[in-house]
């Protein structure tokens, strides 16, 4: 009797180790989808913060130039947010694409472990028949001997 070798193995060890590199690509999308989104939310704490602070300098008696200060800061501060929003939109599509990508790649791996399964199925049935009729020759030779003596 033969050991059972699948004929698509290679294939699946290729497909598998795609399937492993993919999965790597994904995390490091969205560990960089995450440092954004987090870089995102400082920006809008430290807006949020210099807002109260501004509130509060503008009650207590403020001058010009430091209106015109963090005024000026603000700015700035929002077109960093700006700008990372942007940052983050683009880092979420490309997290989104990975993801889609390894589902793709998950489900061809699947579909090879399927045909594998199945594969491995009629394997066995031919075994099975293989090894009745070993069984029955024997049989019909022991018959055989039996009758001859």
């Amino acid at each position: 009797m033969q050991a059972y070798k699948y004929r698509f193995d290679k294939v699946m060890t290729v497909k598998e180790q795609e399937k492993n590199q993919t999965e790597i690509a994904f995390k490091e999308a969205t560990k960089l989808f995450e440092d954004k989104a987090t870089k995102l939310y400082n920006l809008l704490k430290k807006k949020e913060d210099l807002i109260v602070f501004q509130e509060k300098k503008l009650a207590n008696g403020a001058t010009i130039d430091e209106i015109h200060h963090y005024s000026r800061f603000l700015d700035s501060v929002e077109k960093s947010i700006d700008d990372m929003q942007q940052k983050v939109i683009r880092s979420r599509s490309k997290m989104e694409w990975h993801k889609e990508k390894l589902l793709e790649k998950s489900l061809e791996c699947r579909k090879y472990e399927k045909m594998k399964e199945k594969d491995y199925q009629i394997y066995q049935k031919e075994q099975d028949r293989i090894e009745m009729i070993q069984l029955d020759e024997l049989s019909s030779i022991a018959y055989y001997n039996k009758e001859i003596r």
